[in-house]
């Protein structure tokens, strides 16, 4: 039996395929369109084009070892440290390599988290064998600091070896000063505290990293990806100065910093922002003469894209988010999971959080290639792009005097505020879709279960003395989520939610596309949409509409059909009593008759569909 080993030229009989008989190709689908149509456009004004070339002559970013899985990080947030223990137990058991230990008052608790005692830290801890390479990492803030100290010194009353555990300690009173807007103290001031307790951990025999550069802060709040990145270049700079101040080689304190980064379902974007970081980082430990060492990169799953409402989706996004981490390098990813907006998951959806990891890892083998966007043209470029624009807006926060100062002067906090503006207004038109909440709303979901707790109350931490522009944390599907509250309270008080009469017009091949699209704009606000045949007599359309109960109208059709019948129905829906009449399409030249017959207002993709939303509820008179 003899083997061929010749490869197969299958594509040898078919020319080359080249960008100008692709562009030809475009251009007759375009239609005299200009080009640039295509071409988009992410928050920092990076532009993607439709079609990129491989890139050559480029090398992997280098990340985790060849082949090696991230960290299987599990939240651990429950306020009863011993509820918390049994769940920190129970992820273990089923995967998880590492726990994230929540205390309440750190940047990313978002309500919760674990009691900063002595107590709690042991009882949490229980049974959890440090020294086995379970990765430990902390998420902390001023309120919660202690908790580091009490984790250490849980160590060593175990007899713990503190060099043989994997412990993060998450030091960063950068991010915690960035969320709240204020600070009891200077920079100067903060750098002893904070080094103090790193040459503690350290002379206990504790290999970190101890500080933490948090770049969620940014990303929470609405900012874009080179202000996250920039924010966390500037965060690392500053604790590695402070690290030096105090005697420590720099070489030591290259392995002392950590960063964090939010990872969400925009896979290319996430994956180059990784990347960008690993790249950023290597300049930066060049320019202080350092032999660059890959950084350590925890990743969480975005905050800011979460939804209370369809919040199975969550777990459709999370599963982008970790796998554009994972392929980028991240070193360690917590999945939030898809009930955290909601409260307190229950050991559902914890379990869920972790599979999807575990899917991820064990069946898809996502971790057996290193950095699989090498040569990837798009790719490459946004990484590049992200470089350039991170590097600049790092510089500027250099020249400000470093993060501190960039924080007081509002630097990072005008332009995350710009890009929130910009996020807001696309979210709002529906063009950055959030599906379930913006888009292919279900008014009809049943309640999603989640835990009983009360949240650790603790005290305020120092006086206000020193304030500047707060970024606190956000969800991008509130503004349609409050309009949903305010359908279930209608809902609860009248026995019924808030409804649009879709009145159809002419025969399902005329008004279905548009009707369809009616539906989930007005339900995206929880209106209930009351779908309706098609009508040709304004008479029996009048009557449809009196019967349904509804208070608004909807006028839906082909604009042939609109151009027929439109004005007669509006007249019709006006006179038997419509509060308000839309008509599903962008205004045409008969915009002017239709709105004299009772067309008040007009939905369409690209339209302000939540202004339109909640001017209806105005309307109605609705709270």
């Amino acid at each position: 039996m003899t083997s061929v080993t010749d490869d197969l030229p299958l594509a040898a009989d078919f020319p080359k395929a080249t960008a100008e008989d692709w562009r030809k190709l475009v251009d007759g689908v375009l239609k005299g369109a200009p080009f640039e149509k295509l071409v988009g456009k992410t928050y920092d004004g990076l532009k993607i084009d439709p079609l990129y070339p491989r890139a050559k002559g480029v090398a992997p970013v280098m990340g985790r070892p060849a082949a090696a899985p991230w960290q299987i990080m599990q939240r651990v947030d429950h306020p009863d440290a011993a509820a918390a223990n049994a769940q920190a137990l129970t992820d273990l058991e089923n995967g998880a390599t590492g726990l994230a230990l929540v205390f309440a008052g750190g940047s990313g608790a978002h309500g919760f988290g674990l009691e900063p005692s002595a107590d709690a830290v042991a009882k949490v801890l229980k049974d959890v064998h440090l020294d086995a390479g379970i990765g430990l990492e902390l998420q902390i803030g001023p309120q919660s600091r202690m908790a580091a100290i009490h984790v250490a010194e849980y160590v060593k009353g175990k007899g713990i070896d503190p060099a043989a555990c994997d412990i993060r300690f998450g030091l960063d009173p950068l991010a915690a000063g960035a969320v709240w807007g204020h600070s009891p103290y200077t920079w100067d001031e903060i750098v002893p505290a904070v080094t103090g307790a790193i040459k503690g951990l350290a002379a206990l025999g504790f290999k970190g990293p101890f500080a933490s550069a948090d770049g969620r802060v940014i990303h929470d709040a609405g900012g874009s990806e080179a202000q996250e990145l920039a924010f966390v270049l500037a965060c690392s700079v500053a604790y590695l100065r402070a690290i030096e101040s105090t005697g420590i080689p720099l070489e030591a304190a290259q392995g002392m910093v950590y960063a964090r980064l939010a990872a969400d379902a925009d896979q290319f974007l996430t994956m180059a922002k990784f990347r960008a970081l690993r790249l950023l980082w290597a300049r930066i430990e060049t320019a202080c003469g350092l032999a660059p060492k890959p950084l350590f990169i925890a990743a969480d799953t975005a905050w800011r894209m979460l939804t209370q409402r369809d919040p199975y989706v969550n777990m459709l996004r999370a599963t982008m988010a970790t796998f554009a981490a994972g392929l980028a390098g991240a070193n360690a990813i917590t999945v939030l999971p898809h009930t955290l907006a909601l409260g307190l998951p229950d050991p559902f959806a914890r379990r869920v959080a972790r599979n999807t990891q575990l899917l991820l890892l064990e069946e898809s083998n996502l971790a057996k290639v290193s950095d699989p966007a090498a040569g990837a043209g798009g790719i490459e470029t946004l990484t590049a792009q992200l470089c350039d624009a991170a590097w600049t807006l790092f510089q500027e926060s250099e020249k400000a005097g470093g993060a501190f100062a960039a924080l007081q002067q509002g630097l990072f906090q005008s332009k995350v505020a710009a890009a929130r503006k910009a996020r807001e207004a696309n979210i709002a038109k529906r063009r950055d879709v959030l599906t379930g909440a913006s888009e292919f709303p279900n008014l009809h979901e049943s309640e999603t279960a989640v835990l009983k707790a009360t949240p650790v109350a603790l005290a305020p931490y120092g006086e206000q003395k020193y304030k500047f522009d707060a970024l606190p944390p956000i969800r991008l599907a509130e503004p349609f989520e409050a309009l949903r509250d305010k359908s279930d309270a209608a809902l609860k008080a009248r026995g019924a939610r808030p409804k649009v009469f879709l009145a159809n017009l002419g025969t399902p091949a005329d008004f279905t596309a548009r009707a369809t699209f009616a539906k989930s704009f007005f339900e995206a606000g929880g209106i209930q949409a009351l779908d309706s045949e098609g009508f040709a007599d304004p008479a029996q359309l009048a009557a449809a509409f009196k019967a349904s109960g509804a208070e608004l109208a909807c006028l839906c059709s082909s604009d042939k059909v609109y151009a027929e019948q439109a004005e007669a129905a509006a007249k019709a829906l006006q006179t038997a009593g419509s509060r308000h009449i839309y008509l599903a399409g962008r205004p045409t030249e008969a915009e002017a008759a239709l709105r004299t017959a009772g067309v008040a207002g007009f939905v369409f993709a690209g339209g302000d569909a939540l202004a339109t939303l909640q001017d209806a509820y105005r309307r109605m008179e609705l709270p």
